[in-house]
């Protein structure tokens, strides 16, 4: 099969500080979703579904728990050669320096991927919500005889001014990029797309950051110390000299890269019919698996929101809402468009009754609080009659136990909100 000539290359991305606080002590492929997910097992479950099967994940910030995820996450049979791997930026006698970008971070791990035999390197990112079939992407690949294949997505001109433009021939390769075009450059960047996309006035391709090199052309421009981004420069130096395709994806696909996308991507989770379907059973998205019990609620009304397993909810109502796993939450409660991200352990008797004579919240969130357009992070105390509602009212801020963005509060991961807090 042709997918057994293909390495995959995952990029973790940098420092994540538009994900911050999530990304204050977890790098960006690790931060939780859907409330039982990690960010880097979506592109690690494409990868699966195609049955390409031997990963490498690119990280330098934060990696520990990411590390921890996959090693306990994708394990393989010991008579294959599928492997998910991390490989850290590295000090070495030739190279001195952090990652610079997405074409530097492969060209520094290129000494480990050219251990493995292949054909052609599959690049994805990390932080991107989507399902494709890579194995379309590359049958296209290689009976147009391209040299490169660019994933693409189309967009409306309001939507182009935020993404690489690619303005395609008749065949589908690329003859134009223009990065972040004004609205005044987007004439003439039009290029065909399918019927449906058409009707919706969706008429220009943006780069989805998702490429297929050939290995040797791989090699060979990476050999430039110069060129540190695949965007920014590999991709348009590469249209005049190479065959860059242009492979078109119409399905749902969303950029992770801040806190409104990152929180609008997982309450939408909870829609009737969301873009994102978690309940496939052709393409389901992989995690590792856990042993909890089934969760507990008593006395509440759910109204579309996502329970993940292991929790014990007496809250009064939620609404729109994702909870993550252990979480607890206290009687009388009302959560609404709030995504709680869970608790990596659940506390005892005895320690429940520690933390009531101490003063000190348990694990989630406490008796009659009201919290809306919310994000909670992991291991998180909230105690008794807080309040807390998220809005445009609200300035963006950090505090010591939660941040502000965009008008929605996120509270740290392990810090501690007392009793009758107000927000």
């Amino acid at each position: 099969m042709i997918n057994k000539k293909v390495l995959a290359i995952i990029l973790g991305g940098g420092q994540g500080t538009r994900l911050y606080p999530l990304t204050e002590k977890r790098s960006k492929p690790a931060v939780s979703i859907a409330g039982k997910y990690r960010l880097v097992d979506i592109p690690i479950s494409n990868c699966i579904h195609c049955d390409i099967k031997r990963m490498f994940v690119l990280t330098q910030f934060n990696s520990a728990s990411l590390n921890r995820h996959i090693k306990n996450t994708y394990i393989f049979s010991s008579f294959s050669d599928a492997f998910v791997d991390i490989l850290a930026a590295e000090q070495t006698p030739n190279n001195k320096t952090w990652f610079q970008g997405t074409a530097d971070a492969v060209r520094q791990s290129m000494y480990h991927l050219l251990n493995h035999e292949f054909e052609y390197a599959l690049i994805l990112s990390g932080d991107q919500l989507y399902k494709m079939n890579f194995t379309e992407m590359l049958d296209e690949h290689i009976q147009k005889g391209a040299e490169i294949s660019i994933a693409t997505l189309p967009v409306t001109a309001k939507e182009a001014t935020q993404f690489g433009i690619l303005k395609t021939d008749s065949d589908s390769f690329i003859s134009t990029f223009v990065e972040k075009p004004s609205s005044s450059e987007l004439n003439g960047l039009e290029s065909k797309v399918g019927e449906e996309m058409e009707k919706e006035n969706r008429n220009y391709l943006a780069s989805m950051g998702i490429y297929i090199f050939n290995k040797q052309l791989l090699i060979d421009i990476l050999s430039d110390p110069t060129t540190i981004d695949f965007g920014k420069e590999i991709i348009p130096q590469s249209i005049d000299n190479h065959k860059v395709l242009a492979y078109q994806y119409e399905g749902y696909w969303t950029d992770i890269g801040n806190i409104s996308a990152f929180f609008d991507a997982n309450i939408s989770l909870t829609d009737d019919i969301p873009q994102f379907d978690l309940f496939s059973k052709t393409s389901t998205v992989l995690t590792r698996p856990r042993i909890l019990p089934p969760s507990k609620i008593s006395g509440t009304k759910l109204n579309k929101s996502m329970v993940a397993e292991g929790c014990i909810i007496s809250a009064k109502e939620i609404e729109h809402s994702v909870i993550g796993i252990r979480s607890r939450i206290g009687k009388d409660t009302v959560i609404k468009n709030t995504y709680m991200i869970g608790s990596n352990s659940y506390e005892d008797i005895e320690e429940l009754e520690q933390n009531s004579h101490d003063g000190i919240p348990s694990f989630g969130v406490g008796e009659r609080c009201s919290i809306n357009n919310t994000i909670i992070d992991k291991d998180a105390r909230i105690g008794n009659d807080v309040t807390i509602h998220g809005g445009e009212h609200l300035e963006d801020t950090e505090q010591e136990s939660y941040v502000i963005k965009d008008g929605i509060v996120v509270i740290k991961s392990r810090s501690i909100i007392p009793d009758g807090f107000k927000l």
